[in-house]
């Protein structure tokens, strides 16, 4: 038996590959697409492993999917592949629908063939657990009490939006067809392994080569942050315990202005690689014009989660952020080799003529 990854070579996809292969035996099939933010470099170490099987596919590819689940006896998916940049997605919402909408309705109609000809004791311990994002609640004034797994969905953005309707999806596949599915909704995530697009690498890697710090609007956009490993940790909890049918809200109960984010992250870096001036990297950051609907605040409420399955986080922000600083000064090769020229073009394009 063995478990199917999707999007497995992108941040926290690949993150998840590494804590279950350090934890246990069975096999990966880890299927992704390499579109910019799937990495293989994240996997390097287990290039020799014979518990990892990489596959270069898309998720849209029925018979790619099928093939795959038959020949290595899937035990359980979990579904990771997904476009998941607000900026890009507004730029380009049409990759957005593509694969959040139809390669997630064409995963879902790969499994369902798939699981309807299993056994009945195989199907029964099924799962199909699919990933997906707070952003699909929509945006919370600071007196709103944090999202739960009863609020209605508000998406405000093309990416959200596609997360959403995959979402719904997901459930509609459960009460039409009785697949064993299994929700996720997470906070932003953070960690090692990040693509340098968002916001805490990016800054991290800007102050390092001495680039401006670019902070949307007044920078009072505030998230709730959850270092990624305690995010794989609180998956393999649901995966195994979980309630079918049910979605569970991963948070890191961490909510963080992005100005107070990056302060952060400059005092950190103060303290492990001073700049060569003594100066502090707070002096790098600049102000940019926001982007269009901007969501002000996201919070999750973890505590189902904590309640029925016994998950919290291990993490705080401040053992957290200071890790993933680390990793990053110690990682500065794997960096480099992600920031080639179409990255440098898609930052050309996302902050050319955002007014300071």
């Amino acid at each position: 038996m063995s478990i199917l990854v999707t999007g497995g070579a992108g941040f926290i996809g690949s993150n998840f590959v590494l804590d279950w292969l350090a934890q246990s035996d069975e096999t990966v099939v880890n299927l992704d697409k390499l579109t910019y933010a799937g990495n293989p470099e994240n996997l390097a170490s287990l290039q020799a492993d014979a518990r990892h099987v990489f596959v270069h596919g898309d998720i849209g590819d029925y018979d790619l999917v099928l093939g795959l689940l038959n020949q290595h006896q899937v035990r359980a998916v979990v579904n990771f592949a997904a476009e998941s940049h607000v900026d890009r997605s507004i730029h380009g919402p049409e990759d957005f629908i593509q694969t959040n909408i139809v390669g997630s309705f064409r995963l879902l109609e790969a499994v369902r063939e798939y699981w309807n000809n299993l056994q009945s004791a195989e199907q029964q311990a099924f799962r199909f657990l699919h990933v997906s994002t707070d952003e699909v609640y929509g945006s919370l004034e600071k007196a709103d009490p944090p999202f739960a797994e009863t609020n209605q969905y508000q998406p405000n953005s093309p990416y959200s939006a596609s997360k959403a309707a995959s979402d719904h999806l997901v459930r509609a596949y459960h009460h039409t067809y009785g697949l064993p599915v299994l929700t996720t909704n997470c906070s932003n995530n953070y960690g090692p392994y990040h693509f340098p697009e968002k916001l805490i690498p990016l800054c991290i890697q800007n102050a390092l080569s001495g680039k401006p710090l670019p902070i949307y609007g007044d920078g009072q956009q505030i998230r709730d942050w959850l270092f990624v490993k305690d995010h794989c940790s609180a998956i393999r909890r649901v995966l195994a315990a979980g309630k079918l049918g049910e979605v569970y809200n991963v948070g890191g109960w961490n909510e963080k202005a992005n100005l107070d984010v990056v302060h952060t992250l400059c005092a950190i870096l103060d303290e492990l690689q001073p700049r060569a001036d003594g100066k502090s990297y707070a002096e790098q950051i600049t102000y940019v014009k926001d982007r269009p609907g901007h969501d002000r605040r996201y919070a999750i409420d973890a505590t189902k989660l904590e309640r029925e399955l016994g998950w919290k986080p291990a993490e705080t922000f401040e053992t957290g952020i200071r890790k993933t600083v680390q990793w990053y000064l110690d990682n500065q090769s794997w960096v480099n080799n992600v920031l080639s020229g179409d990255y440098q073009a898609w930052l050309d394009k996302n902050y050319a003529g955002r007014a300071v």
